[in-house]
């Protein structure tokens, strides 16, 4: 047989599109040629397969090959197409059968003398695989991390020699089951730490129920940081497809995907100097920036008014969307960017302003011209604004502490629960249909958030997240309809609509 075609996936994103790679050995001057977008990888792949092969004890065909990666306008970059094209050309020279290899989709780079080398993104082509309901093989360093996809069959191999002994049915390899299934080896600081900040302390149990976007405003040393780290600790735990979204997206960054960090939400706190692309994403080869790699957790940026305001304006459409989608001349690329943004800032430029010491003199210009960095409509997206005031006098010598987070997860996991029962979703992810459904109002707590709007100069998206808000306190509460009590308390975490 003079052809043959191998199963194999690229990698667009977070997505991995099937490859077939097709061999044909055909006569002429030997010579080998690979056609279908390769970029320098992949065409360089052919010294490395000639090499692997010869020494692997295996005949390199004196015949002229044509390899053709289909379809053919899709880019095709990296080393992972070495094992298959490899066993394509065994195939197609009649050294191993090429009957069984339908069942199958390989990836893998090789190295001269054979021996398979990880790839990046193994994940995303382990839940293609095993939607197409075929059985992976992949080198042995990336099985722990495909095998986290469930009911899917992994082979992991060292060498082409174990892959092709075990299509020659001599020497089987076994199934690969993952080793880090269980809880995440690594557990988030707990809110029992946090001295004082009821305020605060209760607002961040609103939007962890929520999934509500947090902003956070007073003088150094408050507490901010160390509220906001503790988000994820009260957050309802995720689940098994959330967990594999959050990994899939850390398998094909440039860090790769953590075991410890298996079945924890993401915490992400770039420096206020990142640039544009690495918070959303991008390159030449698109790659997913901190708002993806935040999915499905918590977003963290300290200090929002020293951020770039050209780099805060691109979190707009993300905020409302829950993806992103980087566009260049050759290729597009879509990345999910469900996160939920948690912001921290000073009041003024010295951060002391309103401070008992007296210590600020900045003035009313200077408050203004610092607190103009950060955009109106981006302040809008926002869904709670609070102050986290200086600690009073001895608080820190208090030796009876708060909540701990796993008695607040409690409360936000039933909260959670009666929000998915009744939308299917947070509430902070509600549509404007899905607002007036669920977060009615009596005719005079209507009256009530229409002289707020008016007085306060709100926007129809600050007023449908005043709504939204109140829905997840009365959900704490565990009441059915939004009470007054439950409205007035959510219009009082639009606090820098007031200033």
């Amino acid at each position: 047989m003079s052809l043959a075609t191998i199963h194999t996936r690229a990698a667009v994103g977070i997505d991995a599109p099937e490859v077939t790679v097709e061999v044909h050995l055909g006569n002429g001057l030997p010579g080998l040629s690979i056609v279908g977008l390769p970029e320098a990888a992949v065409k360089e792949s052919k010294d490395r397969v000639r090499a692997a092969l010869l020494n692997a004890r295996f005949e390199f065909p004196a015949r002229r090959i044509t390899i053709s990666l289909a379809p053919a306008d899709l880019p095709k970059e990296g080393g992972r197409f070495d094992l298959p094209i490899a066993l394509g050309i065994l195939a197609a020279s009649g050294q191993i059968p090429a009957d069984a290899l339908q069942r199958y989709e390989f990836i893998g780079e090789l190295a001269l003398g054979g021996q398979l080398r990880s790839v990046r993104g193994c994940l995303p082509v382990a839940l293609q695989a095993r939607s197409a309901g075929r059985t992976l093989v992949v080198p042995v360093e990336n099985a722990d991390e495909a095998a986290l996809v469930s009911n899917t069959t992994i082979l992991p191999a060292a060498h082409l020699l174990e892959v092709v002994a075990h299509l020659h049915g001599e020497t089987l390899i076994a199934p690969h089951t993952a080793q880090h299934r269980g809880a995440g080896d690594q557990h988030p600081p707990d809110l029992a730490e946090v001295y004082g900040q009821p305020h605060a302390r209760r607002a961040l149990e609103i939007a962890a129920a929520g999934n509500h976007s947090l902003l956070m405003f007073g003088p150094p040393g408050t507490g901010k940081t160390m509220l906001a780290s503790r988000l994820p600790g009260i957050q309802p735990p995720m689940s098994e497809e959330e967990s594999v979204e959050s990994a899939a997206i850390a398998s094909i960054s440039e860090a790769g995907f953590d075991f410890a960090l298996w079945g924890q939400r993401p915490f992400r706190a770039p420096h206020h100097t990142a640039s544009a692309v690495a918070l959303v994403g991008g390159g030449s080869h698109p790659r997913p920036g901190e708002i993806s790699l935040a999915h499905n957790g918590v977003l963290f940026l300290d200090e929002l008014p020293e951020f770039d305001r050209k780099v805060l304006e691109v979190l707009r459409e993300p905020l409302e969307s829950g993806h992103i989608t980087i566009s260049r001349a050759a290729r597009q690329a879509q990345f999910p960017a469900r996160f939920q943004l948690v912001a921290a800032m000073n009041p003024c430029p010295c951060g002391y302003l309103g401070h008992p010491s007296g210590r600020c003199h900045c003035s009313g210009e200077q408050v203004a011209r610092y607190r103009a960095r950060i955009s109106g409509p981006l302040l809008d997206r926002i869904d709670m604004h609070i102050e986290v005031p200086p600690l009073p006098r001895g608080v820190l010598q208090d030796e009876q502490q708060g909540e701990t987070s796993a008695t607040v997860q409690a409360r936000v996991v039933a909260c959670r629960e009666r929000q998915l029962a009744r939308s299917g979703k947070a509430n902070a992810q509600l549509n404007n249909r899905e607002i007036k459904r669920d977060c009615r109002l009596s005719k005079e707590d209507a009256q009530i958030l229409e002289q707020a709007t008016e007085r306060l100069g709100l926007s129809a998206r600050a007023h449908h997240r005043i709504l939204k808000v109140a829905r997840t306190i009365a959900d704490l509460a565990g009441s059915a309809a939004i009470g007054q009590g439950h409205l007035g308390e959510a219009i009082s975490y639009r606090k820098l609509d007031r200033q």
